[in-house]
């Protein structure tokens, strides 16, 4: 591997993160075809905060974080700060890595809104070739504070205690999720280090890296994707592909690029001032992501610690009889994440608990885009949150909380509390804990879905089920953008699942030979 991508490969990669990574390294096991890889920031192989899993939160906020600010929020938060990361591994060096094999309900859904070939039985098969290791939270690793709420929220909401999450298919359990890292030396596995470093992919001579390039945007001649322009420390470079060329740039990033390019809803393109190519009107749209409630508990004193060690643990439920994936799921943070109630007026006590319900599987729709040609420039994110008609976002939020009021009703969680702090004891019909929980509510960083993939007829499908974008030829986006709809759990297994997935196809459309 050098540390440079040639003027001209085979294909080019942009964006070095889970996805691109992952494509980038399976592609590149065939030694005749020359793969550049294009990442924004610098490489995280010296970076031990982006190595060790127990200082996931260090990346956050730092000087990798892209930091993105949310647009007002019309009935939800508007002050939301979006993490996206700018180093080699992408948002796999940051995150906590709780990783779920692909739920059936999930790809049923993604099969009937178009997305042909993405059946569970096809991406869970994908997501058995993922490299990077995935572990139940061994028992030196396991906080008893967590296991007091485990056990609280398993008696509390009749939930199956569960030691292992991915060997099964299940709606509904507590426990320590499983999580990809390494119990032994603490080293997360990232795509980068999973991929390129331990799998080996960096001894490989045509897999070529540059380091701090930032796609200005792609080079399209004649209907076709040959390339891109990108900004470094020297200046410009313009790099091109062969055969294809493939942005895995993120759910933000990635839409953003393509309508810099001229590829997206000609009203963006215009009012940014970017000569529209193709008018593609899916492209930063049916953006989804799961909003995160918060309750908090002024804590006694004499709680268990709350150690470096344990992880992530919680708990989830369905709500509707006929739900095939968890309606919602708690996280049990070892650390109140409060921010928000504090900026609403509420004075958190130091010693105090938390926890955070997910609305699983939002039904609103946000967006992202552009207002300048300028790829230094933000993109605009609007969340458009518990929008959805039937309002059933705002009923899980809503449920989620009462259930974790009774959790915390329970022992040996009760023990443990003094009182409600947030949303408080005020807080008691769902209106009043749906107007708290709305405006307090977190992303959980797993924005998707902005240039989904569906059925040729769907006027919204940006990409046709191989990843391929609509009206640009040798263009794919693989990477949470694709998805169609939202996983119910983190994503990151989903997405490796994808990429994993991804080269395959671009391997088989490869083997075919190129027209003159």
């Amino acid at each position: 591997m050098s540390y440079d991508t040639p003027e001209l490969v085979d294909v080019l990669v942009l964006g070095g993160g889970t996805a691109g990574i992952i494509v980038a390294s399976r592609l590149s096991e065939d030694p005749a075809l020359s793969v550049g890889l294009v990442e924004a920031g610098p490489s995280d192989a010296d970076e031990p905060r982006a190595n060790s899993i127990r200082r996931w939160a260090e990346m956050l906020e730092g000087e990798y974080d892209l930091d993105y600010r949310s647009a007002p929020n019309a009935r939800g938060n508007s002050f939301i700060r979006q993490s996206r990361l700018r180093i080699l591994g992408g948002c796999s060096t940051a995150n906590t890595m709780i990783t779920w094999r692909p739920f059936r309900g999930d790809m049923d859904e993604w099969v009937a809104l178009g997305a042909a070939g993405w059946d569970y039985e096809t991406v869970s098969a994908a997501y058995d070739r993922v490299l990077a290791p995935v572990t139940p939270i061994p028992a030196q690793d396991r906080n008893p504070y967590l296991q007091g709420v485990i056990d609280a929220a398993a008696e509390a909401l009749d939930l199956p205690v569960r030691e292992t999450w991915n060997d099964t298919e299940f709606t509904e359990g507590a426990g320590y999720f499983e999580i990809g890292y390494d119990p032994a030396t603490n080293q997360r596995s990232s795509a980068s280090h999973s991929y390129l470093r331990l799998h080996g992919a960096e001894r490989r001579e045509n897999l070529h890296i540059t380091l701090g390039a930032l796609v200005e945007r792609l080079i399209v001649e004649d209907g076709r994707a040959v390339g891109a322009i990108v900004r470094t420390a020297e200046g410009p470079r313009e790099l091109r592909a062969r055969r294809e060329v493939i942005i895995s740039c993120g759910a933000i990033d990635g839409p953003a690029l393509l309508q810099r390019s001229g590829i997206g809803p000609r009203a963006v393109l215009e009012a940014a001032g970017v000569d529209v190519l193709v008018d593609l009107p899916g492209v930063g749209e049916n953006l989804q992501d799961h909003a995160e409630g918060l309750l908090i508990w002024e804590a006694r004193s004499d709680r268990p610690p709350i150690s470096a060690t344990g992880w992530d643990a919680g708990y989830a439920f369905t709500v509707d009889e006929d739900s095939t994936v968890p309606d919602v799921s708690t996280h049990i943070p070892l650390e109140t994440w409060g921010v928000h109630a504090e900026r609403e007026g509420f004075v958190l006590p130091d010693d105090n608990v938390s926890l955070v319900p997910n609305v699983a599987k939002p039904r609103s729709r946000g967006r992202v885009w552009i207002t300048s040609a300028d790829p230094g420039a933000a993109p605009s994110i609007d969340y458009n949150s518990f929008t959805d008609p039937e309002g059933r976002d705002e009923r899980m939020l809503v449920e989620g909380a009462r259930r974790a009021r009774l959790v915390a009703q329970q022992e040996p969680f009760a023990s443990q509390i003094v009182r409600e702090v947030f949303p408080g004891p005020d807080a008691q019909t769902d209106e009043e804990l749906s107007a708290a929980l709305r405006a307090t509510h977190q992303t959980v960083y797993h924005v998707s879905c902005t240039a989904r993939m569906g059925a040729d007829g769907d006027p919204m499908a940006v990409l046709d089920p191989r990843l391929r974008v609509r009206g640009v030829a040798g263009l794919r986006v693989v990477d949470a953008s694709a998805f169609p709809t939202i996983t119910a759990l983190n994503p990151v297994g989903v997405i490796m699942a994808l990429a994993e997935r991804a080269a395959e196809l671009i391997r088989d459309d490869l083997a075919v030979p190129q027209r003159a």
